[in-house]
């Protein structure tokens, strides 16, 4: 987002981590028309809890597939080392 709005990603994104370290400092983040850390509570902008909570399940859903994909891999590549070529007993 800071990206986008022209800003200093490395700069604001220090400074936003900072504010969020400091007790109280939950109600900061980036402004997008300005691409600076402000008080987005002040400004009006929140993240319905709809838009969080679809998020959390996307990404569990990416990270169950990734697995998933994985054990797939992992079985060919095992099937293929006990399929080869076998020796005469």
């Amino acid at each position: 987002l800071v990206h986008n709005c022209g800003g200093d990603v490395v700069r604001v994104m220090t400074d936003l981590r900072a504010r969020h370290a400091v007790a109280g400092g939950v109600n900061w983040g980036i402004d997008g028309n300005k691409g600076v850390v402000a008080d987005v509570k002040s400004l009006g902008i929140m993240d319905a809890f709809a838009v969080k909570q679809q998020t959390l399940r996307t990404s569990v859903e990416a990270a169950a597939m990734l697995l998933r994909i994985d054990d797939i891999i992992s079985g060919i590549s095992k099937k293929k080392r006990s399929d080869g070529p076998q020796q005469p007993a």
